[in-house]
């Protein structure tokens, strides 16, 4: 086998043994609740790397992260911008569902800075063996995991900011905050959205004219 192929292997299995690990992972609190851990999917060596906040109700019960109304929105937009999802990395700075019962229904509960920390950890190993180029952080709580400060989302989105390794993190809101906003103001918002997202789509331009920058060890 060729070394190439046995280094994408050899990350494959990693991240399967790694997600695998995150089930049984009681760092914090939010494991003993929650059905299951939502580690990401993707291929290794993505070019792009998309990091959500934490798996909501739907992930939790299938085990897959953005399977959900917000990963529908996510789906919709990767659609219009002619990416590929199976092309993309796709997890969650926190891996496992924290809400609150009301009644029968699991409601969302943004997880505490503490939880965020506990997960890092996976993260950035999730990093380590992918090694995107450039990552994408979909609201406050994966920024901050990105950048390992606070960000104030709404300032900086549609911008890239640099992590500590030389990696490009795009800014922007998490899909659930459209799905919050006003409905009279949820098509601007849409446009809005996508037009942050699209600054990305130099990534694949780049790897598709041969110029692709190596990505930093």
């Amino acid at each position: 086998m060729p070394a190439h192929s046995h280094r994408l292997k050899s990350a494959t299995v990693a991240l399967r043994a790694m997600g695998e690990a995150t089930n049984t992972c009681r760092a914090c609190p939010l494991g003993e609740r929650a059905t299951q851990s939502v580690f990401g999917e993707g291929p290794v060596r993505a070019h792009l790397m998309v990091v959500g906040e934490q798996p909501g109700d739907r992930e939790d019960l299938q085990g897959r992260p953005f399977v959900g109304p917000a990963g529908r929105l996510f789906d919709r937009a990767v659609a219009e911008l002619g990416w590929a999802r199976e092309k993309l990395y796709v997890t969650n700075a926190v891996k496992h569902f924290k809400y609150e019962l009301r009644g029968k229904r699991r409601i969302h509960k943004t997880p505490a800075q503490r939880e965020a920390d506990a997960c890092l950890q996976w993260l950035d190993g999730e990093i380590d063996l992918v090694r995107p180029d450039a990552l994408i952080a979909l609201g406050a709580v994966a920024a901050r995991s990105l950048l390992g400060r606070p960000v104030a989302v709404r300032g900086a989105r549609g911008q890239w900011l640099e992590r500590a390794d030389g990696r490009r993190v795009l800014v922007t809101l998490h899909p659930s905050a459209l799905l919050r906003g006003a409905r009279a103001q949820r098509e601007a918002a849409w446009t809005a959205w996508l037009e942050d997202l699209a600054v990305a789509s130099e990534v694949f331009a780049t790897r598709t004219h041969g110029k692709r920058a190596a990505a930093p060890a």
